[in-house]
Order: structure tokens, then sequence, then C-alpha cells
């Protein structure tokens, strides 16, 4: 017979082996979770880095073969300072939660391109002007937060702009206005109808 005391003795003695394997195991788990947590976060920011690349974003014919010839010839891809915008300086926020949201209207372009909707050049030009504004009214509606990136209307010389530039920058500031209000046609051709309203480049 045993007694109660070898019996308490061997309890615990269990207990402790029981345990020693447990907390082992939660650690290896944990440590597996953590090194699995950076992998998906290195994973998940390397596909935004490469969804938003130059590469991508011409990977399909319909923005290569049609906005992307146009903005080669705009001073936003070839000036005298040698500083270029990608198509993701432009159309794609910063910062995270607008990037994502901006990622997932971009998709509404992809199905476009699944479906067949614009993917001749002529076809491209029937939906131009509706894909136009709706780039333009997400740019006014965050104060053309991607122009604003790199120009700072509270940094611009007025001296050393052109009289009619300065003018129209100071006014543009007392009116309330955003870039996108005047600087439509900057890097791709205007839309048909818009062209008559003669928006500045």
């Amino acid at each position: 017979m045993t007694s109660s005391k070898e019996k308490g003795a061997r309890t615990g003695l269990m207990r402790r082996l029981w345990r020693r394997p447990t907390r082992l195991a939660s650690g290896i788990l944990l440590l597996l979770g953590f090194a699995g947590g950076i992998l998906l976060i290195a994973g998940f920011n390397r596909a935004l880095e490469m969804t938003n690349s130059e590469a991508f974003c011409i990977s399909c014919h319909e923005m290569r073969d049609n906005v992307y010839e146009e903005y080669l010839d705009s001073a936003h891809y070839s000036n005298r300072s040698g500083v270029s915008a990608t198509c993701a300086d432009c159309h794609v926020p910063h910062e995270l939660a607008p990037m994502m949201v901006r990622k997932v209207q971009a998709s509404k372009e992809l199905y476009g391109k699944m479906t067949g909707l614009i993917d001749t050049p002529e076809k491209f030009e029937q939906h131009r002007l509706a894909m136009a504004q709706s780039e333009w009214r997400r740019m006014k509606a965050n104060d053309s937060q991607e122009c604003r990136n790199c120009h700072k209307m509270e940094s611009m010389d007025f001296t050393a702009q052109k009289t009619l530039a300065a003018q129209t920058h100071s006014q543009a500031i007392d009116e309330g206005k955003t870039c996108i209000d005047c600087h439509k046609g900057i890097a791709h051709k205007l839309p048909e109808m818009q062209s008559a309203e003669g928006a500045t480049r």
C-alpha cells in the first residue's frame, strides 16, 4: 500500500512533467505564430509594393497603349529636374487605409478589362470621360492629396512663377480650390467633351 504522502508526491511529479511539455509547446506555438505574423506582414507589404509598381499598372494593354503613352509625353515623366511621378504617385494614396480603399475601387477597372468593356482603343475612348470624371471626383474629395504629396501651395514661391500662374494659384487659395480643379489634363489627354472647357495643362 502506498501512503497518501507518496501519492501526493507522485501526482505533483506528474503535474510538473505535464506542465513542462505544455509550456514548451506553447512557447513553440507562440514563436511560430510570431514568425508567421512577420511573414504575413512582409508578404502583404511586398504585394502592395508590386501592385503599386508602374510595371503592374501597365501590364494591361488598356493602360499601356492609352494613358501610359500620354504620360510619357508629360512633364510628370520627363522634365528638367529628372524627377518622375509614377502611376501610383498620382493615383494611389500613401496612407494604408485610403490605399486599400483605392485598390478596391481599382478592381472595377479590372472588371472592365475582363469583360472587354475597354479592351480596344475605341472602347477605351468611349469610356474615357466617365473614367476621368470618376478619378477627378476622387481627387476633388481628398483635396488632391496625391498632388499635394509633392506640390504644396504654401511652399510655392509665387514670385518665381509666371504672372498668370502666380495670380491663378493665389486666387485658387482664396477660393479654396484644389489642384484637380484646374489641372485635369496634366498627364493624360482630356476626354473629347472636356477639351472644350480648356483645363490648364
